[in-house]
């Protein structure tokens, strides 16, 4: 029986990872791509956290609140580093930028620290590590399939 529910878990994992590839795949020629990414993200943030239906509500509502800082910083992060006149600045100006970089890098590692225990209210610990390794699994997911294009 056991074997059974293992074996069961192992195929609805397989088949949402094939449908999660499918939508990245189908993302990528549509408008709507961003959106069909998110969906793929979240389909596979819910399968793998196993949310109870009480904590549901709750962690998606910190979770997008959490997400939507997350990118803005990530975004300026990028801004900095792909700044067009990064090449006729001065030392002094250089030395600006990558300060403000690094000062935005702090504030990723603040943002993760003041939502680990806002998560932590929420969901478990070994939900909260699940997240982060289902976080990064997708990315490498994606960037894995943007790179056979």
């Amino acid at each position: 029986m056991v074997n059974f529910t293992k074996m069961r878990h192992a195929w609805i994992g397989w088949l949402f990872g094939l449908l999660v590839m499918t939508q990245v795949a189908n993302a990528q020629n549509d408008l709507n791509g961003r959106q069909k990414i998110e969906s793929a993200k979240i389909g596979m943030i819910t399968n793998r956290l196993n949310l109870t239906t009480d904590q549901a509500p709750q962690f998606w509502a910190i979770y997008n609140e959490y997400n939507a800082k997350k990118q803005e910083l990530n975004r300026r992060i990028r801004q900095l580093n792909n700044e067009p006149n990064r090449f006729n600045l001065n030392d002094d100006q250089l030395k600006n930028g990558l300060r403000e970089t690094n000062a935005t890098k702090q504030k990723l590692a603040d943002l993760d620290d003041e939502y680990m225990e806002r998560f932590l209210k929420v969901i478990s610990p070994a939900q909260l590590r699940e997240l982060y390794k289902t976080e990064q699994m997708f990315n490498q997911m994606l960037l894995k399939r943007l790179n056979q294009e």
